[in-house]
């Protein structure tokens, strides 16, 4: 399932690529306004300059509903790309995305020359994954590489149609990379491997819960899907978020835990305030959560239990915040979290989402070993889901076997 051809395994020079990356960039006034997934796909890109290849590359931007929507057209992103490149990126802006004027010019790409098509969704096909689209996007290539991770759940034209017309289809190092933490870390991690829920949903989270519960030696789980567990086993959580109709899916994973031999930890204290504000935090004494009040972070010993569970982890996976991160008075318990992983030794897996944007806005990204790019992706691979836009991909026992 992980064993995926990759750029390496084919040969480049003068080879027309397409490649489908992730530029779904936030825009304020046409000016990018984060270019970490642009940076992302560098690599990628640069390897395939350097070698030689004939460089094609598209992705989607924000919901366009198959409309020709110029505030969302990548024109932007070509221009960064070519900043970053030192050289011009080829670029036509069709509502088509592939036309006419589109397959001249990349007809005409030279070995090492980049182009970049227009939003792929300005073409109703792709949510849909039609035909016709998937075969005007592969006519124009003779390698499709996705190096698109954040996508890769979804069976679109641009990420799955696309190479049932367009082989060999290989992963770039973007996925690559996602594959070996997400995929091997977790399927034969170094042990003890824990991982770390959080967020504001249990029933986001059901499917992820039960498959790593059969996988890990200890789970925590904070945020506010923790008053959810807390209200099944008695405890007060005044009106904190709970959602009633998943109390006795974490009864049933309370007892699944237990019968597995795996430490379910959760927490013992809180940070609450009367109302969902970014108030002063009121600390309570135990577990339980005084009438009126709503948990909105964990507390001091709680984040002291935590801590020192995760001292002892040689892997660790984490996805979702311990509380509200974006309230300054409910962001230690995410805060911590995120230090004790820092300056420990386990692999540490960030898996998207929320609890990705929390340790970039922390500062911690860099003394992380992996932050997913996928928030969507990463769940439903967590979930033991096969993900289409890999499963598309060549196996790399079809390489060893030709």
């Amino acid at each position: 399932m992980f064993d995926k051809m990759t750029i390496r395994d084919v040969a480049l020079k003068d080879k027309k690529v397409l490649v489908r990356c992730d530029f779904n960039v936030p825009l304020k006034d046409g000016v990018i306004t984060d270019e970490t997934r642009i940076l992302g796909a560098m690599p990628t890109i640069e390897y395939l300059v350097e070698k030689g290849a004939r460089v094609i590359l598209c992705s989607h931007m924000g919901k366009p509903k198959g409309e020709y929507v110029p505030s969302l057209s990548l024109s932007p992103v070509a221009v960064r790309l070519g900043e970053l490149l030192g050289k011009p990126v080829e670029f036509v802006s069709s509502p088509r995305v592939v036309d006419a004027e589109v397959q001249s010019r990349a007809g005409a790409l030279k070995g090492g020359e980049v182009m970049l098509l227009e939003n792929t969704r300005f073409r109703v096909e792709e949510t849909q994954n039609g035909e016709a689209f998937s075969r005007d996007l592969a006519d124009l290539a003779e390698i499709f590489v996705n190096d698109a991770f954040g996508t890769a759940h979804r069976a679109h034209s641009s990420t799955v149609g696309v190479a049932e017309f367009l082989r060999p289809a290989v992963s770039g190092f973007l996925i690559e990379k996602e594959l070996a933490f997400l995929g091997k870390a977790v399927e034969a991690p170094k042990r003890p491997f824990v991982a770390v829920l959080g967020g504001a949903k249990v029933s986001d989270k059901i499917k992820v819960i039960d498959n790593l519960l059969s996988k890990v030696n200890g789970l925590i789980i904070g945020g506010a899907m923790a008053y959810t567990f807390l209200k099944a086993q008695g405890y007060a959580v005044g009106t904190s978020m709970v959602e009633e109709d998943s109390l006795e899916y974490a009864r049933e994973m309370i007892a699944k835990a237990h019968r597995s031999g795996v430490e379910l930890l959760l927490p013992i204290d809180h940070r609450v305030a009367t109302e969902f504000k970014d108030v002063p935090a009121i600390l309570t004494r135990d577990a339980n959560i005084p009438e009126g009040h709503m948990g909105l972070d964990i507390g001091e010993m709680t984040i002291g239990f935590f801590s020192e569970a995760l001292h002892n982890a040689r892997t660790v996976l984490w996805n979702g915040p311990m509380g509200v991160f974006e309230f300054q008075n409910y962001n230690k318990g995410t805060l911590a979290i995120a230090e004790t992983l820092a300056m420990g030794s386990a692999i540490t897996i960030i898996g998207g989402g929320d609890s990705a944007a929390a340790v970039t806005q922390l500062g911690f990204a860099d003394q992380l070993t992996h932050i997913s790019t996928g928030g969507g992706a990463s769940l439903e691979f967590l979930e033991g889901k096969v993900l289409p836009g890999i499963a598309a991909l060549n196996d790399l026992k079809e390489e060893k076997n030709q």
